[in-house]
Formats: structure tokens, C-alpha cells, sequence
């Protein structure tokens, strides 16, 4: 069993290394400064910003993602004191960080336009090929320009030192503060040492539906609907997140926590969601997304076929884990947008949901980051 758990640690490393090898390289400016101001007025926090992170960003346009960084126009507030009320996610910004940057985990790719089947961004056949394009922060750029967090914001957690001490990132759209990995080992005392957290979520067993029902094929991460929450697999409760005392709550809260295992970023809200965190359409109002990155028109999805891959070990022909020509891509429409769901097609090119290359190519999702994920 042992030799089980660390052959699946090393596969699981291997595979997210891949992921890092295909990210953009480090830009050290933007030509923008980040903007961000965070104030306490009435019984809302008010957090005013233009989405410009305060760390260096991968290379933006790149192969797998071909919009640019651009100013944002956010006004976001949160309640000072939350109560849980099993808040909806489901069009909703899950929260800001101190930057200023939004934490946005979900993608808008569905498998044949089906909104119970959602792909993931960081792990499976999405994270395998980096096919969305993320830097080093594990963030990438909607087609508005607004540049936001998909899982550990490594730039802003170095510069928090967050491996030292407990170190809270933002603000979670219910009001409920967001913290980084490293908390107290107990939950209810700032004396005890710092754990890195783990949630409580893992791969389902088995297969899933196919055909009408579902996109077939084992539970590797490809969907958000391959992992399932098991009580106390792990350190958080299913909001990805538990109760205890923080350097700013000395007297206890409850708290979510960004975590290097899926779900990364949570994706359910223990409270009620403000509604300044509501996804509009580019430039749709105060609360919008103004643009500013240069989206996809007509003509632009991927059209390989089945959703295929280019090369015949099955792997993609592109730089960097790119498009690399036209048949690089998935059989439908996507604009990475985040926002309105885009069909991506089938998940892969089997009737069975394996890959398309020899037997071995296809290796277990990268659903915990080596270390705590990549260092800058």
C-alpha cells in the first residue's frame, strides 16, 4: 500500500512539473500599477481595485490563451459579519484577494454544452496540455483582460512569506476571510506549529456515465464532477474551510483556506455571496468587466476532430503545450471567458475517454501540487 501512495505521489508530481514546464515565462513588469484600496465603512468592507496584481505575471497572450492583461474597473463589498446561509456559487467571482484580483476557479468549458459537466482548469486532460494557458500564479486572462487566480497565487503568497505564518489572502464573497495553506496545526491555538492544510476531496472511483449522460471514461480530473467530499479525509469541512482563530480573529471565525489538492480555490459558499461579486458580460455595469483583452470571434474555436490530438503518440504539436496548428484543438466553441458556458467536445479521443496516443501516455491528474506548488 505504501509503495502504491508513493508511486502515485511521484506520477502526480511528474505530471504537474509537466504542467509548469508548458507555463509562461516570468514577465517582471506590466505597465500598469496594481491599484487596490480595502475600507470598512457601515457594516460592509469595501474593496475598490483594477485587477493589476502586485507580483510578476507569465507572458500574456500565449498558445493556450490569447488574451492580454488590462485594467479592470472592480467595486466589490463584503459583509462584516457573515452567517452561514449555503450561499450559491453558480455566476458568482468566489472572492478578491488583497491585490485586488479576483479568485475565480470555475471555467466556462463544458463537455457537449452539458452545465453538469464542467472541465477543470488545473488538473486532468485541461491541466495535462495546458490548454488555458497559466502562469506561474496558476492564473490566466479572460478575453475583458481581467487577469484572475484559478489556484495558489504563488507571487502574492511569497511576497506574504506565507510558509512563515498565517497569512490572510482576501476576502471571500460572502464576507468570510480567505487564508493561504499554512495555518495552525490546531485549529483553536496561534501557539501551535504551522500544518499545511489538505481538503477533503478526492477522485471519485470508477466511471463516468456516458453517452447522453456524460463524456465517459474513468474519474481523472478532466471535470469538476470527478472528485467527491469525504468527511474528514483531510483538514477542511466541504466549503474547504473550518473554524478556528486567525492573527486578525484572535476570538475564532470561520475561514476558507487555498489549498495545493482540489478544489484549490473552494467552490461552495458558506455564507451569502454579495451581489458586486456577480459575473456581467464584458462591460456590462458597475460591477462588470470592462474590456480590454482581446477575445475570440467567429472562426476562432478549436476544431480538431473529437476533439483530437495533433500528434500520433497523442500528444499536442504546439509550443508550450499550445495549439500548435489545426488540428491541435477540441471539436467546439470556447472563448475562455469564464462566464457563459462554451462546449469543448468529448474529453478525449477514445470511445473509453483514454487519450489518443500508445498505452502509458496518459498519467494521473495533477490534483496535489508538489510542496505546496510552484515557488517563483
Amino acid at each position: 500500500m505504501k509503495n502504491r501512495v508513493s508511486l502515485k505521489r511521484a506520477i502526480t508530481a511528474a505530471v504537474f512539473f509537466a504542467l509548469l514546464g508548458s507555463l509562461p515565462a516570468p514577465a517582471d513588469q506590466l505597465q500598469w500599477r496594481s491599484e487596490c484600496k480595502i475600507e470598512v465603512r457601515g457594516d460592509y468592507r469595501y474593496i475598490d481595485s483594477n485587477g493589476i496584481p502586485n507580483h510578476s505575471v507569465g507572458t500574456f497572450p500565449n498558445h493556450g490563451n490569447p488574451n492580454s492583461i488590462s485594467p479592470q474597473n472592480y467595486h466589490r463589498r463584503v459583509p462584516l459579519h457573515p452567517t452561514p446561509a449555503m450561499g450559491d456559487t453558480r455566476g458568482t467571482d468566489f472572492g478578491v484577494a488583497v491585490n485586488g484580483v479576483m479568485f475565480d476557479p470555475g471555467t466556462a468549458e463544458l463537455w457537449n454544452n452539458d452545465p453538469r459537466w464542467h472541465y477543470e482548469a488545473l488538473s486532468g486532460e485541461m491541466a495535462h496540455h495546458g490548454s488555458l494557458g497559466m502562469d506561474h500564479n496558476l492564473a490566466h486572462v479572460q478575453p475583458s483582460g481581467a487577469y484572475h487566480y484559478h489556484g495558489l497565487p504563488m507571487g502574492l503568497l511569497n511576497s506574504l512569506n506565507y510558509r512563515s505564518k498565517m497569512v490572510l489572502l482576501g476576502w471571500a464573497a460572502d464576507g468570510y476571510p480567505i487564508y493561504g495553506p499554512y495555518c495552525y496545526a490546531i485549529a483553536g491555538d496561534a501557539r501551535s506549529e504551522l500544518k499545511e492544510l489538505k481538503s477533503s476531496y478526492r477522485l471519485k472511483s470508477g466511471s463516468r456515465p456516458g453517452g447522453s449522460n456524460g463524456p465517459g471514461g474513468q474519474y481523472d480530473g478532466s471535470f469538476a464532477q470527478d472528485y467527491e467530499y469525504v468527511p474528514h479525509l483531510g483538514d477542511l469541512d466541504e466549503y474547504n474551510g473550518r473554524v478556528g482563530i486567525t492573527p486578525e480573529f484572535p476570538e475564532g471565525t470561520f475561514y476558507y483556506v487555498v489549498t495545493s489538492n482540489w478544489p484549490f480555490i473552494p467552490r461552495k459558499f458558506k455564507g451569502e455571496p454579495d451581489p458586486s461579486f456577480r459575473k456581467l458580460p464584458p462591460g456590462g455595469g458597475r460591477f462588470g468587466r470592462p474590456g480590454g483583452g482581446p477575445g475570440r470571434g467567429p472562426g476562432s474555436a478549436f476544431s480538431g476532430p473529437r476533439g483530437g490530438l495533433s500528434g500520433t503518440d497523442g500528444s499536442f504539436s504546439g509550443p508550450r503545450g499550445g495549439f500548435g496548428g489545426p488540428r491541435d484543438g477540441f471539436n467546439g466553441t470556447r472563448d475562455d471567458s469564464d462566464g457563459p458556458p462554451r462546449d469543448v467536445g468529448r474529453p478525449a479521443d477514445g470511445p473509453d475517454g483514454t487519450y489518443g496516443g500508445p498505452p502509458g501516455r496518459r498519467q494521473n491528474p495533477p490534483d496535489q501540487l508538489p510542496d505546496g506548488g510552484p515557488s517563483e
